[in-house]
């Protein structure tokens, strides 16, 4: 999507962002399966050895040995690259999940909305579906203890619910219309995270799929979405790699595959202690010569790169919107018998045309991530003529067109960022998560209303945000300590309606109501289908 479409908060978005998706994203890796390796070192001279049993024994305070053992290693690989790393076992099976495309819980998706833990949607054939718990209902007490006006936090609501598969947890909700509270005895279960967020007919011809991540089963989601959208008359197709960190290099190899034909180079990869390899398209391919488009922006990273960046390179796509991260480095996740891992970089990736995309990290880590933040500030992301590109770093494609290394994917039509409607009270709100909450809340009371559309498609061409209906909203706002500002509200309404709309549209419809109408307000969506004409 396009976003952010304000610039006060910008700088702290992309640190955020930034550090929590590459990390995610840094898991393109080749996953070492010949064993795990010794916890015990065998070198019991060894300087780190000496050091550590002398701390252990001599230091001024007690100190638990394992904890200096994490943090020596977590520094030591945090000064070789910006993404080799250091798991602990506690981290390993959280970060690997939305990898794997699957945890484990009860199968819902929730809010904290007014204290209260509430049921945004319930995940289809998933354990709470099956006890019959609703989008809307209440959660007041888990295994009989109170959950509600006792201001607990996300990660304490997961820390409830989910748990492992077979496992049981009781849960006493509130449902809108009824007196009394419901008890629910759910059965955890192995719970689906996908990664295909969208996918929809942008027009008669238009298909359009937003690819979150390259985990495992995301060829699978997308095939799915193919075939959907075919069947709906597709003829062209748009990829949405905005915002994605990246993931599984097979992942990316597959999903390139099915848009080149045999023998097309896909990426190739080289360590001083790994050989080449190259990865290149087979004979099957659904889409090898409908047009395509790939949107990309500074959250693409990683696998991100390797698709966009073997479809430029092969002449086969159009790239649009603007620079992506660049990461060009590859992971090899090893586990130790304790249940930790560490990610070592072992290979640097490379294009078809031979562009390693990894940006610079001599300067350190602050200065690897601070680098996004500078392109903000330089103004790179409002005009593609303050794009530093180095001629050193320039390659030329099969058809003649000029492609740059060294710092992440060039696009081939740029599109700046949106700051049309920006003013200070549209950050606000929009980081203040009241819009979800207020959202939420008029669904929740209108649900039979609005179930009356029947599809999102219908709710987006009849409901409309009143006048009034902003004006709850600003209200509201107020009521929760953001200023009212008649000025800044008159510039950004537009965009504030088009919020509440979509955000009440996917509070009964999940993202299949949600995406459609928050893309209209999207610019580099916007010139992708212009494109397409």
């Amino acid at each position: 999507m396009n976003r952010p479409k304000f610039y006060v908060y910008l700088p702290i978005v992309f640190s955020l962002l930034l550090i929590i998706g590459i990390f995610i994203g840094s898991t393109f890796h080749v996953n070492k399966k010949d064993g795990n390796i010794a916890a015990d070192g065998t070198g019991g001279s060894s300087k780190i050895d000496e050091i550590l049993k002398f701390v252990t024994e001599q230091y001024v305070d007690t100190i638990k040995p394992n904890k200096l053992v994490d943090k020596t290693i977590i520094s030591m690989l945090q000064n070789l690259d910006p993404h080799s790393a250091y798991i602990t076992a506690d981290e390993l099976a959280e970060t690997n999940a939305p990898l794997q495309g699957n945890f484990e819980g009860i199968g819902v998706e929730f809010n904290i909305v007014k204290d209260t833990v509430c049921v945004v949607a319930v995940i289809p054939g998933g354990p709470s579906e099956k006890v019959g718990v609703q989008a809307g209902d209440k959660v007041v007490l888990v295994d009989g203890k109170k959950v509600a006006g006792i201001k607990i936090k996300n990660k304490d609501v997961m820390a409830k619910l989910k748990g492992k598969g077979g496992t049981k947890v009781k849960v006493s909700m509130m449902r809108r219309g009824k007196p009394q509270l419901i008890e629910f005895t759910i059965t955890r279960g192995t719970i689906p995270i996908y990664s295909i967020d969208a996918a929809y007919m942008v027009n008669a011809k238009t298909g359009y799929i937003k690819v979150a991540r390259f985990a495992e089963s995301t060829y699978k989601e997308y095939m799915t979405a193919f075939k959907k959208l075919q069947g709906e008359g597709m003829q062209q197709l748009i990829v949405d790699l905005r915002g994605n960190g990246g993931g599984y290099l097979n992942t990316a190899v597959s999903l390139a595959d099915e848009f080149l034909s045999k023998d097309k180079e896909i990426v190739y990869t080289l360590g001083r202690a790994r050989p080449r390899k190259d990865y290149k398209a087979t004979a099957a391919g659904d889409f090898e010569n409908g047009k395509l488009i790939v949107l990309i922006d500074d959250g693409s990273a990683s696998a991100s790169e390797i698709l966009s960046g073997a479809l430029q390179d092969n002449d086969r796509a159009t790239i649009v919107g603007r620079r992506s991260f660049g990461k060009g480095l590859v992971q090899e996740q090893s586990e130790f018998t304790d249940g930790s891992a560490i990610r070592l970089t072992i290979a640097r990736y490379y294009t078809p045309t031979g562009r390693c995309i990894q940006k610079s990290y001599a300067k350190g880590l602050d200065a690897y991530y601070e680098e996004e933040y500078k392109r903000y500030s330089s103004g790179e992301l409002e005009n593609a003529d303050s794009m530093k590109v180095s001629d050193s770093l320039k390659f030329k494609t099969p058809a003649g067109k000029i492609v740059y290394g060294g710092g992440g994917i060039t696009p081939d039509v740029f599109v700046p960022i949106d700051t049309t409607g920006n003013t200070h009270y549209l950050g606000e709100v929009l980081y203040s998560g009241l819009l979800n909450e207020f959202s939420f809340d008029y669904a929740d009371k209108n649900r039979t209303k609005l179930n009356a559309y029947k599809t999102p498609q219908n709710f987006s061409k009849s409901f409309e945000v009143s006048d009034a209906l902003l004006n709850d909203f600003i209200e509201f706002a107020a009521k929760n300590k953001i200023k009212r500002n008649d000025k800044q509200i008159k510039t950004s309404s537009q965009i504030i309606k088009n919020e509440l709309k979509a955000l009440i549209a996917r509070a009964i419809w999940n993202n299949e109501g949600y995406y459609p109408i928050i893309q209209q307000e999207d610019n580099v969506l916007k010139k992708a289908i212009e494109l397409m004409k």
